[in-house]
């Protein structure tokens, strides 16, 4: 397999899936912006350009370093299900598509919180880049091509070519695609800020078409809304130190594992019993994060609890060094489509920022431009769930961002898309940059694997993924019990984006699986 090289840069470092969002993110901070107002200007682009895996009417979680103070914050900039949202609306379950699978959108939210906090440039510069895009085009990619074309093979996607491109026939390679509607909309939010989205004409014409086709947002749902500011959740690992989101991201399965893990010499273990021993760990966090959490407005905050020495010990000695269980129980408290990218400034700050409609094209409905999510997907309807809907209760997330220190400096950041893969892409990248010493284009390019949970009664069914591996390894994995299967090098579903802080320097590495790229200047 080929390999690209690791990128160096001195002033400043954007990586992301995508090309365009990637110049545009370099020219802010080549016009003296901060690492924010480049962050906002790539997350803007990526609305148009990649409007599958993200748009104004989606989420975004972050993880940023302030490098004047020397600390670490984490933004949760997810919203909430309708205030008239209940269980016993969904008697046939929470619906893939349409309007009553959304919840408020957080992501301009998340814009001018972040903005207001570390913004140098004024917001509409930001977003000069993604109305020029909307406004003027951009060019379809081959693979870009083909993700249009699935979505006008369905029934339920088909509007939204009409809703974002003004046509009902998927572009072709090549061709320039524009997006009138969201053009305006990006406008609206220029000149008007914040308040244009969640009070202004855009809410009120989200609201009337929600009424208009039997949804439940009031003006208030969106009015109310606000993303919080948090401590993120920190993890020893080996001599360095993990800060991840905390809930309602499920980043928290990511800092169990590598707590769980830091007990262990990974690197000492042969790649059998080290896959193995990292699978186990991650099916050990799910079954914690399934078990004990939800919006801790609603069910308290367990994260801490459950990263607690005492409890982390419990549950390393759960594991089975040498057997795959197909299940674990969750311990005993005492008391799938998305864009990442990330960005470093002249400064040595740093932000990992992931944003998401849920799956492909969300909700599947487009009102003035804005594509929504389908978040409500993200609920449980069980009695005895914790992430059980309820109205004005924000949903778990599969998003999740982290970045690392050693000491007190930053050392990098990270991040992938994949939906319940991302944690799992996340723990072995991470292990594969400070357990084996590699730069970050070298990590990312490594085989991976998937563990899927099982998706049925029988929890065997579970099985195991993996790239390219050698028959040795699969062997070896199959003797410990593991159900596993095989696909071909590149193919994981994950794309990782990370930059690492090297001297007086940035390294970062863009994956090959997707069509981005790391550049800097």
């Amino acid at each position: 397999m080929l390999s690209r090289s690791a990128v160096y840069a001195r002033n400043g470092m954007v990586a992301s899936s995508q090309p365009l969002a990637v110049s545009a993110g370099i020219h802010i901070l080549r016009m003296g912006g901060s690492f924010v107002d480049a962050a906002i200007a790539t997350s803007a682009v990526l609305c148009v350009v990649e409007p599958w895996a993200s748009h104004l009417g989606g989420d975004a979680f972050a993880v940023l370093y302030d490098a004047a103070r020397r600390r670490t914050l984490a933004l949760n900039g997810s919203g909430a299900a309708p205030q008239a949202a209940t269980p016993e609306r969904f008697p046939n379950g929470i619906p893939l598509r349409g309007i009553t699978a959304a919840t408020v959108p957080g992501l301009v939210d998340a814009w001018f919180r972040l903005h207001a906090l570390y913004g140098k440039l004024p917001v509409p510069r930001l977003l000069e880049p993604a109305i020029e895009y909307a406004e003027q085009g951009y060019p379809i990619s081959e693979r870009k091509a083909n993700i249009w074309r699935n979505a006008s093979r369905s029934s339920e996607l088909r509007p939204v070519l009409q809703g974002l491109l003004g046509q009902d026939r998927a572009p072709r390679a090549g061709e320039s695609v524009r997006c009138p509607d969201t053009a305006r909309a990006l406008k609206a939010i220029a000149a008007g800020g914040r308040d244009a989205f969640y009070k202004g004409e855009l809410a009120r014409r989200l609201v009337a078409y929600s009424q208009q086709h039997g949804g439940w947002f009031e003006a208030d749902d969106l009015a109310r809304h606000e993303g919080e500011l948090l401590e993120p959740l920190r993890v020893r690992y080996r001599v360095y130190t993990v800060h991840g989101q905390p809930p309602v991201s499920q980043g928290i399965i990511l800092m169990e594992a590598l707590a769980l893990l830091d007990g262990f010499d990974l690197r000492g273990m042969d790649a059998s019993q080290r896959t193995h021993l990292m699978v186990e760990a991650i099916k050990c966090a799910f079954a914690d994060r399934w078990a004990h959490l939800g919006d801790p407005r609603f069910v308290g905050n367990r994260a801490e609890q459950l990263l607690a020495p005492d409890y982390i010990r419990e549950r390393r000695s759960a594991l089975l060094l040498e057997r795959a269980q197909a299940v674990y129980a969750p311990g005993k408290l005492r008391d799938t489509n998305t864009t990442y990218f990330c960005v470093a400034d002249r400064d040595g700050n740093a932000i990992s920022f992931i944003q998401s409609v849920y799956h492909p094209f969300g909700s599947g409905v487009v009102v003035d431009g804005i594509l929504l999510n389908n978040r409500m997907r993200g609920f449980s309807l069980r009695p005895d769930s914790p992430n059980r809907l309820a109205p004005g209760k924000r949903p778990m997330h599969t998003l999740n961002a982290y970045l690392i220190t050693r000491g007190d400096a930053l050392a990098y950041v990270g991040g992938t898309p994949g939906g319940d893969i991302q944690v799992q892409t996340n723990l072995q990248v991470i292990s594969r940059l400070i357990d084996d010493g590699m730069e970050p284009q070298q990590a990312i390019e490594q085989p991976r694997w998937a563990w899927q949970p099982a998706q049925s009664t029988d929890p065997s069914a579970g099985a195991l993924s993996l790239e390219a591996p050698s028959d040795m390894l699969l062997e070896a994995l199959r003797q410990r019990g593991h159900s596993v299967r095989t696909t071909p090098l590149g193919t994981h579903p994950s794309a990782v984006q990370v930059i690492q802080q090297v001297g007086e320097c940035y390294r970062a590495g863009s994956d090959p699986r997707a069509e981005g790229y790391a550049g800097g200047y």
